[in-house]
């Protein structure tokens, strides 16, 4: 059986008001074993990115001005996943991305699901953690996946602690293993490129538009999250 971790960030929340797919990751299991091969593409948008999505990933125009269109890319990706059982947490958020963007490309590409299977990770962990923080965050620190490495979203290296998260999910950690046979109790993921480390900043007094851009940030959060954010739990 053939399975893909799949990932992608993009400049938005919703791809109906416009907004673009700019990094797609994906990591390959056989058998349930990670085979070493992974898709990783940045993706120039040609449009601006909603307040706080920058943010959360990291990424700039900038960065993405001589990265290639989706259109160039298509045939690549979806050769790599084709025939695949694609595992997304919160896969109605990545597959409506990435149906809209083969939809932009013409007919000819269909959808998504006419090529793959699709299982989302965060169902699966709300119906093994029901009521409890279901974020990839919350599952690496809930099952002992390493994520300390993982400052910014990024889709590969979110691809990565996903396959270790999936993993656990569905067979526990001792079939788990990234290059050895042995099995182990915790793994790490390999982070796929260095993020450097943020100092401790001092306080501000926040304005209004400082206040307006961290709440945009939340909203990104909130939905990479799946909507299980602790800063919105009533407190005990």
């Amino acid at each position: 059986m053939r399975q893909i971790i799949l990932d992608t960030e993009t400049t938005g929340l919703e791809w109906k008001k416009g907004n673009r797919v700019v990094e797609i990751g994906c990591v390959e299991l056989m058998e349930r074993r990670p085979t070493g091969n992974t898709y990783h593409q940045y993706i120039n948008p040609q449009r601006e990115f909603e307040q706080g999505a920058a943010e959360v990933t990291g990424l700039s125009l900038e960065f993405l001005a001589d990265k290639p269109l989706f259109a160039d890319i298509a045939d690549g990706f979806l050769e790599f996943i084709d025939g695949a059982e694609l595992i997304i947490h919160n896969a109605a958020f990545d597959i409506g991305f990435l149906d809209n963007e083969l939809s932009l490309l013409g007919e000819r590409y269909g959808r998504m699901r006419d090529r793959v299977q699709v299982e989302d990770s965060l169902l699966m962990a709300r119906q093994r953690f029901p009521g409890q923080r279901n974020s990839l965050d919350a599952l690496c620190k809930r099952l002992g996946v390493d994520n300390t490495h993982r400052q910014l979203h990024g889709a590969l290296l979110d691809a990565q602690l996903l396959c270790e998260v999936y993993l656990h999910l569905t067979a526990g950690q001792s079939e788990i293993g990234f290059g050895g046979d042995e099995p182990s109790q915790q793994t790490t993921a390999v982070p796929v490129f260095a993020i450097p480390a943020v100092g401790t900043r001092p306080r501000v007094v926040i304005s209004e538009v400082e206040l307006a851009a961290h709440e945009s940030r939340l909203a990104v959060l909130r939905k990479k999250s799946g909507d299980n954010c602790l800063w919105d739990y009533a407190p005990l």
